[in-house]
């Protein structure tokens, strides 16, 4: 709908540089743009994107910049306390419980994951603070519990700043609905669908049925509801009526239907799979934990020199092979083995700590040669830890089966809590918040960042009400169970720093790569055939070239960037406020030229493009088939402790004891229905460099840049599909493999295993 309106504007006025706007309608209303036409110098543009209040709501008029923009010290004195006055109200004073109409920005801790009125067994620790440091979230400012003065009612509104909430194109679009129903409709539906919720599958066939056979929904009052919403996943049956939940068969499965069950599969899903952010270079032999041994045992790993020679069949020693940059790690053995004994006090699951050794061979794949699960002492007994091998001998060989589904419930459940949500859900809502607080609209540095925020806050918000709380999909599926966001403070407490957010950074303190100038990137890998480092290292390089670009126009000074008092602020508080947990590490960049705010500009964009991408988009395609990546372990193995009628069961009927170690049939349903949304793109999704936002294009100099940037994300659409077909990339390329292409720029809607967005929207 278009509004006309005519206005004075006196002879003498200069230039315009905001206007005010009231909303005489009773309700709110989505202002997209307003348009100055008919002055001298041609129109000037309001890009406004906003909801705009109702009057009777509250009585403040709205300022809306043009699309010009200022840094604070260039600023034309009539702006000036119109700048000033929109960032303290965006600020508020901290007191109050949110509105949904209200524009606010401020600080929490995660205080309402729990819910202690409804249950004890549902109350949680707070998770931000010198007990549990964590980043910060939007604070709602609901009333406390009754039985807990630290945790937050989950009653009433998941509040985010009204701007942040689902834009009225978005809530039409499947995507924000979609993860909804899922959540809120198809989840209770699939409890009562299954009687038993500690159901497994009987046999693999009753897995592949879920692709060809589906699941029988009770009937819902609303006709049609399912087919509305969720037509990829729920199929109407004509004759009868009713509704099936029937998954699509994953790509994986569909060009390979034996892909999970390969050893070379498990490894290079390492390099170019959903976490490839895990796999680390071994630097010291031999493997220790760094654990209190008075708890947790000897800290001397079962893992030996003679066991790994003998596996890399006397190729080269140990040392030689450390030397040689040829050993590799995933390890979940430190991390998770606090949580062994805690989590298999909770029902129908069990965990270790876990080790798996890689070996890169001279066809530059790795190749698995030794997992190691660790029990601490618990329950009276003594540190139990066996090393499995790859094997010929039947018995041997299913062990190893066994071993591999545990190390890949360990490395699902980092996946989803670490690589995932923790860096780049959870640490980009203080970068929102400080963003919205302390740099004006009319700041070169946010709107620059804004496409890159949008929506976050919102999916945070749909996480925290059934994703990530108590009971949530998350705990009542994912190692490590009622646990999982504790250990996501674990890990937010022992790993993660701003500077290794940069993929370069990253990447070298992994072992992954070493600085070399005379390499592409000034970065040499260890493993040349990285698929996930190869095509991240391209897209970081092109985000950093527009970047610098963007940066250098605005700051052609360096003293400007030390002057900025907006941005100064915006990084202090991000810093002491927004990751405050962390404000006393040596590592935080400093801000002081044109060069740091780059590096900080393209790490945090990084984030909430190229890795979101990278670790969410292909969560169906590797996990819709879950024997791939079981999200949890039910069953401890074969040969912790058995009695003797457990080992007869194992040597007569392996492979039940595989699937009785899988997730249960409620837990796999609900986590595949869930994996199938998180990796769809909705048909209004805004990809990295596709189109300009307004304020870029009124400026030449901008407008050319970001040309340059669109060229170069095209450009790397085609380098990818040529490193897919080359053969020699045996990490991407080979019978039955599905292409690595989760940082092709572009996609079309749907589950497509590719596409770069600007911001972390779904």
């Amino acid at each position: 709908m278009q509004y006309e309106s005519e206005f004075e504007v006196p002879s003498g006025f200069g230039e315009i540089g905001a206007i005010l706007v009231e909303n005489e309608h009773h309700k709110e209303m989505y202002l997209k743009d307003i348009v100055l036409d008919g002055l001298p110098n041609g129109p000037v543009n309001v890009t406004c994107n906003s909801w705009l209040h109702s009057k009777h709501d509250n009585k403040q008029k709205r300022v809306f910049f043009t699309n010009k923009l200022y840094l604070p010290s260039q600023t034309p004195d009539g702006l000036k306390r119109y700048r000033a006055e929109e960032l303290t109200i965006l600020r508020g004073n901290g007191q109050g419980e949110r509105k949904t109409y209200d524009r606010i920005y401020d600080y929490d801790v995660y205080n309402d994951l729990g819910d202690p009125d409804k249950k004890p067994e549902l109350a949680r620790p707070v998770l931000g603070g010198k007990q549990n440091p964590y980043p910060r979230r939007c604070r709602t400012g609901r009333p406390r519990c009754d039985t807990d003065q630290f945790s937050e009612k989950r009653e009433g509104n998941f509040y985010v700043p009204r701007d942040e909430a689902f834009s009225e194109v978005k809530q039409l679009t499947f995507s924000a609905k979609t993860v909804y129903s899922v959540l809120h409709a198809l989840v209770p539906s699939l409890e009562t669908a299954f009687v038993d919720p500690d159901l497994g599958f009987p046999y693999f066939s009753a897995i592949d049925a879920l692709f060809n056979e589906g699941v029988n929904l009770p009937p819902l009052k609303q006709e049609g509801f399912w087919n509305t919403l969720l037509p990829r996943l729920v199929k109407a049956i004509e004759d009868t009526g009713d509704n099936i939940l029937l998954f699509e068969t994953p790509e994986t499965m569909d060009r390979d239907k034996f892909f999970w069950f390969r050893d070379e599969e498990f490894s290079r899903q390492t390099l170019a799979g959903l976490n490839p952010y895990s796999i680390r270079l071994i630097t010291e032999w031999p493997l220790k934990s760094t654990l209190d041994p008075e708890i947790y045992g000897p800290p001397e790993s079962a893992i030996t020199t003679e066991l790994i020679e003998k596996e890399i069949g006397g190729m080269i020693s140990v040392e030689e092979a450390i030397k040689q940059k040829k050993l590799f790690i995933l390890d979940y053995h430190d991390l998770f083995l606090p949580y062994v004994e805690k989590v298999r006090q909770l029902k129908s699951t069990t965990l270790y700590g876990s080790r798996t050794i890689f070996f890169l061979t001279p066809a530059g794949t790795l190749r698995p040669i030794a997992i190691e699960l660790t029990r601490p002492p618990m329950n009276g007994k003594p540190q139990w830890k066996q090393v499995f091998l790859p094997s010929w001998h039947s018995t041997e060989c299913w062990l190893w089966k066994l071993a591999k589904a545990h190390v890949l419930a360990h490395d699902a459940g980092y996946h989803q809590l670490v690589s995932h949500w923790l860096r780049t859900h959870c640490c980009t809502e203080p970068y929102v918040i400080a963003t919205n607080r302390q740099l004006s609209v009319m700041h070169p540095i946010y709107r620059l960042l804004d496409p890159h925020f949008r929506y976050t806050m919102e999916i945070n918000g749909l996480a925290r009400q059934a994703l990530v709380n108590a009971d949530g999909i998350i705990e009542s599926s994912f190692s490590p169970g009622k646990y999982s966001m504790e250990f996501s403070s674990v890990a937010y407490d022992k790993q993660w720093r701003f500077d290794h957010e940069a993929l370069p950074k990253d990447l070298i303190s992994r072992g992954l790569a070493v600085e070399d100038p005379s390499a592409p990137h000034g970065l040499k890998l260890t493993i040349e055939d990285y698929p996930f480092a190869n095509d991240g290292l391209d897209l970081w390089d092109a985000i950093k070239q527009w970047v610098t670009d963007y940066v250098n126009h605005y700051y052609p000074d360096k003293s400007l960037v030390e002057s900025d008092e907006e941005l100064q602020a915006w990084w202090t508080e991000i810093r002491t406020v927004g990751h405050g947990d962390k404000k006393h590490e040596p590592w935080w960049p400093v801000l002081k030229t044109p060069k740091d705010l780059i590096e900080i500009i393209t790490t945090i964009v990084w984030v909430t493009s190229g890795h979101h991408a990278a670790v969410n988009f292909g969560q169906y395609t590797y996990g819709g088939y879950f024997p791939n990546r079981p999200t949890t372990a039910r069953c401890n193995i074969a040969t912790e402790d058995p009695s003797d009628e457990q080992w007869k069961f194992f040597l007569e009927k392996p492979e039940n004891a595989l699937l009785n170690t899988f997730p249960s049939q409620i837990q796999a349903t609900k986590v595949m229905a869930i994996l199938d949304v998180l990796s769809t793109h909705s048909p209004d999704e805004e990809y990295l460099g596709k189109e300009i936002e307004p304020a870029w294009r009124e400026d030449p100099v901008i407008n050319a840049a970001f040309e340059k940037f669109r060229g170069k994300l095209m450009e790397l659409e085609g380098i990818i599909d040529a490193r897919n077909a080359d053969p020699k990339l045996r990490n991407r390329n080979g019978a039955g493999m599905v292409p690595y292409e989760l940082l092709k720029p572009f996609s079309e809607p749907g589950v497509t295993g590719k596409g770069v967005p600007y911001s972390i929207s779904i």
